[in-house]
């Protein structure tokens, strides 16, 4: 196989593998966003402080305090919403 062959074919599995981890995080990021759980776990919150239909308050494992919002039927960190 000359060398520009073999170029050609390590850079079609670098684009590949590229492909799929964003196929990959998208999926866990579409999962995450779907319900105050998945977001909850996905934030690592180790301590839930208060919820409501709309919104959550957690402790992190550092110690700090963040809020969990529902926008459009996806849960997101306050202050982090979509601009869409």
């Amino acid at each position: 196989m000359d060398k520009n062959k073999k170029l050609k074919v390590v850079a079609s599995v670098l684009i590949i593998l590229v492909i799929i981890s964003g196929i990959w995080w998208i999926t866990i990021l579409r999962k995450a966003h779907s319900s105050f759980e998945n977001y909850y776990s996905f934030r690592g919150c180790a301590q839930l402080l208060n919820r409501t239909d709309d919104s959550g308050l957690c402790r992190i494992s550092s110690g700090k305090t963040i809020k969990l919002v529902k926008f459009n039927d996806r849960w997101y960190l306050d202050g982090d919403l979509p601009t869409y």
